[in-house]
């Protein structure tokens, strides 16, 4: 639901301030030490930033499409770094939830997503086969009431410090995107593991990492949609995803034209 306009014109007003007065003067810091400060992860807990796009009853702003755009050309005009922190949850580790989520899983995952306690990821990207979700090689074997995860998730974007993993893997015979699933998977499920952040020519501040499911065993009540329908999932997640990052593009684009 979209905010009334006054109510939104305050949110970009301080989100804006923010930026220039909180996040600019720290950009040389967190090139430096790679690493967004603690107190910067609260303030941006306390102004609401990890539930943007989370309905209001489960905590968040509830913010349209455009809106969350609009929020987004504001945060290009410093390190996309800063935006990452919380742009998981506010993106592609939160919407397969809300898209195809039951009521309970939303009830269990969406408030403490938007809250900030809870970091929120999305694995799919893989060694072989990039992130083509029809052509995943991750696989859930289903055994009674779990299914049994394997395989590996490259690049995966706030991987270090995520409790919860939005993960596409296979779980039937057919070729292609008919066979991919779509599981909510907690990170401290047995056989789970992270690999060290990939060392990247930029945006210091923002980890991605080797994801390792090893025979991890993932209730069947965390599957998202019905079997079959991770393909649509992760395609309608990227899509929204899409609109958000080229704003944040407006934003740095603007930005540099102005430093120039």
């Amino acid at each position: 639901m979209a905010l009334d306009p006054e109510t939104f014109d305050t949110l970009i007003d301080t989100i804006r301030r923010f930026v220039a007065e909180r996040l600019r003067p720290l950009e040389g810091e967190v090139e430096e030490a790679d690493a967004i400060p603690a107190h910067i992860i609260a303030e941006m807990k306390e102004l609401g930033l990890f539930g943007l796009s989370i309905a209001e009853e489960y905590g968040g702003l509830g913010l349209t499409m455009l809106e969350e755009c609009k929020v987004a050309v504001e945060l290009g005009r410093t390190t996309p770094a800063f935006r990452s922190t919380f742009g998981t949850n506010v993106g592609i580790g939160s919407q397969g939830l809300v898209m195809a989520g039951t009521a309970e899983q939303k009830s269990e995952w969406l408030p403490r997503i938007a809250s900030g306690e809870v970091v929120a990821s999305f694995a799919l990207t893989e060694p072989d086969v990039g992130s083509d979700s029809g052509s995943v090689k991750t696989r859930a074997v289903k055994d009674g009431d779990i299914y049994r995860l394997t395989g590996t998730k490259r690049f995966i974007t706030n991987a270090d410090k995520a409790h919860v993993f939005t993960v596409m893997a296979r779980t039937g015979e057919e070729t292609g995107g008919r066979g991919v699933s779509a599981f909510l998977v907690p990170r401290d499920l047995p056989g789970i593991s992270i690999g060290e952040p990939e060392k990247k020519m930029g945006q210091k501040g923002a980890k991605v990492a080797d994801v390792v499911f090893d025979d991890t065993p993932v209730p069947a009540s965390l599957r998202l949609g019905a079997e079959g329908e991770g393909f649509k999932i992760a395609m309608q997640v990227l899509d929204r995803g899409r609109l958000h990052i080229s704003a944040v593009c407006v934003g740095v684009a603007e930005r540099l034209i102005a430093d120039c």
